[in-house]
């Protein structure tokens, strides 16, 4: 891989580290969220780099960037999330009740802050730099929560579900995460749509986000 290529490389793939985990969907669901927080860092780097003198290609990337928040986490993996894993967690260890009800708050208001922050953009873009900071603001709110998050699911819901779930629970588990196909992943087979989407922010970002000019 050329120029800044490395470097995007370095942000989504070093973090795939092989782990000793025996369900596929556990491997599934913290890839996809290392390929997430790399997207998310990525997102802040872009924003500090600011549109420079190619404010056409700054905000082309930023808008698939949130698109792709938009369209995958939000309607692909937080469905599964709380739709079949949350509630057999719950049920195997209540103790975890109030932070699955958390992670439920964030999946319902997560839709929600993605749309206002693709709408911040949008006025940043139209509009010009008066609309700039409640933009940088609301970004970087965002990208906290989300980190926090996935911290919460990591450190308190896997574990649990490591340790609790019977083989039937996990025989369907991995069935439906396996068809996710998260591009940003590299591992699993993908959507050539996606596989479009993961290209064009990977090509357009600037080195060394991504394969971009600096």
């Amino acid at each position: 891989m050329t120029r800044g290529g490395h470097a995007w490389a370095h942000v989504v793939t070093i973090i795939f580290l092989e782990t000793a985990i025996k369900h596929t969907s556990l491997q599934i669901i913290r890839d996809e969220h290392s390929s997430l927080a790399a997207m998310l860092r990525s997102m802040l780097m872009m924003v500090e780099r600011g549109p420079a003198d190619n404010p056409q290609q700054f905000f082309d990337v930023l808008r698939a960037m949130l698109f792709y928040i938009d369209e995958f986490p939000e309607r692909l993996h937080h469905p599964k999330e709380s739709d079949l894993l949350f509630p057999r967690v719950v049920r195997a260890a209540p103790m975890v009740m109030d932070a699955v009800a958390r992670l439920e708050h964030d999946h319902v208001n997560g839709e929600k802050a993605v749309r206002e922050l693709q709408h911040l953009l949008l006025a940043w873009e139209l509009l010009g730099e008066p609309r700039k900071p409640a933009f940088v603001e609301q970004s970087k709110r965002y990208v906290d929560f989300y980190l926090e998050h996935m911290r919460l699911e990591e450190t308190v819901i896997l574990p649990e579900a490591e340790k609790l779930l019977t083989d039937a629970d996990w025989k369907e588990l991995d069935a439906a995460f396996e068809k996710n196909c998260d591009p940003l992943t590299g591992k699993y087979p993908s959507d050539p749509a996606y596989d479009r989407l993961f290209t064009r922010i990977v090509t357009k970002a600037p080195a060394p986000i991504g394969l971009g000019d600096a």
